[in-house]
């Protein structure tokens, strides 16, 4: 499978001996610099380019064109070479653009020859450049990998060598252009030669299988319930009204569906400010999967642009690095005054880089910021926060939505540009509500509220949603409260009269519920597998089962663990899921036995935590839960609304 590489991102190789593919949305050039030790290009003849297109394992085209095909053996290259790059630059001449971005964004994928892609990057973000050093590869403990780079010069293919040390850079910059300019009259306007196989591949790499949020140990845990990466058909193209000239680019795949409904026109934008946003503007059959993939597209758009900014910062920090160390170590900085001036400009390079990337990541985070503001208060109520209008006039809802919203998401950069975190429905994880202090628990938990109660209340927020999304007598609550700790927070829930039954205590409780919703688990499984659905009991309750559990593991024995076990693995896809208020700690004299059960479920937290991770690029974000003061109010006349709907429809 390709890798789709983001700016900064490494992946290993497969094969030493590859295929580089270009192809931009316009005439460019592309060469290949060989770098020693230091990073630095010692000659001319260190460069591949189309005046000189050959050297020991690398092979450039000779003229400019939308597309090209790089050869490159890394294990051909001399001993002394540590660092390969790929370069592209836009020849200079009438009638071609003067800047990258001017342009469609450049796209590269590397494979064997031959053989399937490796991996590509697309490189976006870029304005006034000219030039790009678009992929690297370097030695790493005696084996290759590749780095998508996207670092971007307004002085051209002349500022960029000189950027890697090469010492009469303009003139092999003019070299350069003067050999491709007999060829520019038959390739203006040549299109892009970026093949269906290759969309196919770009477009499978971001897509396939990538999960949502996940739980602490990475998003790998939430494949299947967390995002809109479930097998859907290849997205058709966008209309042209979709291709924003934005800062943020809305073309990606998870701003797209297979559905053929239109999304709302766009309003056109004022002459030199962003269009202006839309809630719903994404397609899909319904309002309601605009919205939700919109959302994603809201995700992905933040992880991205994060993901730039912080590239460059760690790539301007890496470089004063390295310029400081060779100031220091040249002879002539013990010259008066000559190493505090290389140094100061140094810094001064540092310091403009990294302004240019937060300018650029402030731009994007503006115009998402925009975005949120009009898609929040268009949120169905399953998508919204508990203290939006649209809970003010909730309706039980005669089908299941297709998401439901466990709280927010937000990364440092922008603490308050919140993503809503949605997970699908049907739910095929269970959730896990972490009732152990963390450290960020400890510093905002009062201690009139303590972790137990913190946990316990938010769990029963979850559940009331969860019931909230479903039509009624479609989905059925139990709780078990071994002890009768949770009565205060579970309040809601009884006094509603949404609980058949009451929260089942002791041992004697705890055993009974386990063994009815076990019984329901092989009875379905055994009509599903047998195609007998009209066999199943007349007493079954077929409506999709939720099983609070408070304060796990106490009041369970082995075999109460051994059935919960169970009801993890076997229980989402025939309709049984968990809700468990638990700290981890607490089992752990159970030892090992219960750790395939926390990895199964998601773990969210009753406070703010640093613990979830993106799918995209591994950003850590922090949850943020519903909070108390937001859905107080609420709980009461939305369980009402749904406990009256379930009588009359048992009438």
């Amino acid at each position: 499978m390709t890798a789709e590489l983001v700016k900064g991102q490494n992946h290993p190789l497969p094969h030493p001996r590859l295929d580089i593919r270009v192809s931009a949305g316009a005439p460019v050039v592309a060469a290949v610099t060989l770098s020693d030790e230091d990073g630095r290009v010692p000659g001319a003849e260190w460069v591949a380019h189309p005046a000189q297109p050959a050297l020991p394992g690398v092979e450039v085209s000779r003229q400019a064109t939308a597309g090209h095909l790089l050869a490159v053996d890394l294990n051909a290259v001399p001993s002394s070479v540590h660092r390969v790059a790929v370069v592209l630059a836009l020849p200079s001449g009438p009638g071609f653009p003067v800047r990258f971005g001017a342009v469609a964004a450049p796209f590269l994928s590397v494979g064997a020859p031959d053989g399937p892609g490796a991996a590509s990057y697309t490189i976006t973000g870029l304005e006034s450049e000219a030039a790009v050093v678009a992929l690297e590869f370097y030695r790493r403990h005696g084996a290759w990998k590749v780095r998508a780079v996207g670092q971007g010069y307004a002085g051209g293919l002349a500022a960029c060598l000189a950027d890697q040390g090469l010492d009469r850079a303009g003139e092999l910059a003019a070299a350069v252009h003067e050999a491709v300019a007999p060829g520019l009259p038959r390739t203006a306007g040549t299109p892009p030669v970026r093949t269906a196989e290759v969309r196919r591949g770009a477009t499978a790499a971001a897509t396939a299988g990538e999960p949502g949020p996940a739980a602490d140990h990475g998003p790998a845990a939430s494949a299947s319930n967390t995002g809109p990466q479930t097998a859907e058909p290849e997205a058709p193209p966008q209309p042209a009204a979709r291709r924003y000239g934005g800062p943020v680019d809305y073309t990606h795949p998870r701003r797209r569906s297979a559905a053929p409904q239109p999304p709302p026109a766009v309003p056109p934008a004022a002459p030199g400010r962003p269009p202006v946003p839309v809630a719903g503007d994404a397609t899909g059959w319904s309002m309601e999967e605009r919205l939700y993939n919109q959302v994603w597209g809201m995700f992905e758009d933040l992880a991205r642009t994060t993901a730039a900014y912080r590239s460059a910062v760690d790539f301007a920090g890496s470089r004063l690095g390295r310029e400081l160390d060779r100031a220091l170590s040249d002879p002539r900085s013990r010259l008066a005054g000559t190493g505090d001036a290389a140094r100061e400009a140094a810094r001064a390079r540092h310091d403009e880089l990294t302004g240019r990337a937060r300018e650029v990541l402030d731009r994007d985070l503006d115009q998402l910021a925009a975005e949120s503001e009009v898609v929040e208060p268009a949120l169905p109520p399953a998508f919204a926060r508990w203290d939006s209008p649209v809970w003010r006039h909730y309706r039980v809802p005669t089908e299941t939505p297709m998401a439901l919203r466990l709280g927010d998401l937000h990364l440092p950069e922008r603490p308050g540009l919140r993503i809503p975190m949605l997970v699908r429905l049907p739910l095929e994880r269970g959730l896990w509500v972490d009732s152990g202090r963390t450290p960020s628990e400890r510093a905002a938990a009062p201690e009139e509220a303590p972790a137990r109660a913190l946990a316990m209340d938010t769990a029963v927020a979850h559940a009331t949603r969860l019931l909230a999304a479903h039509p009624a007598g479609e989905f059925t609550v139990r709780v078990i409260d071994p002890a009768g700790t949770a009565a205060r927070s579970l309040a809601p829930l009884a006094r509603s009269g949404v609980l058949d039954e009451p929260p089942a205590a002791g041992a004697a409780g705890v055993s009974a519920v386990l063994a009815t919703l076990t019984r329901r688990v092989d009875l379905v499984q055994m009509a599903v597998r047998g195609d007998a659905a009209d066999a199943l009991p007349p007493d079954l309750d077929t409506a999709q089962q939720l099983l609070v559990v408070s304060d796990f593991p106490h009041g369970f024995d082995d075999r109460a663990v051994t059935q919960l076990r169970y009801l993890a693995d076997e229980g989402p896809a025939v309709g049984v899921h968990l809700l468990m208020v638990a700290d981890r700690e607490d089992a752990s004299a159970y030892g090992p036995v219960l750790d395939p059960l926390w990895r199964s479920l998601l773990r969210i937290t009753p406070v703010p935590d640093d613990h979830l991770a993106d799918p995209w690029v591994q950003h850590v974000w922090t949850y943020e839960p519903p909070a108390f003061p937001e859905y107080a109010d609420m709980l009461g006349p939305v369980l009402a609304k749904v406990a009256q709907a379930r009588r009359i429809r048992r009438r």
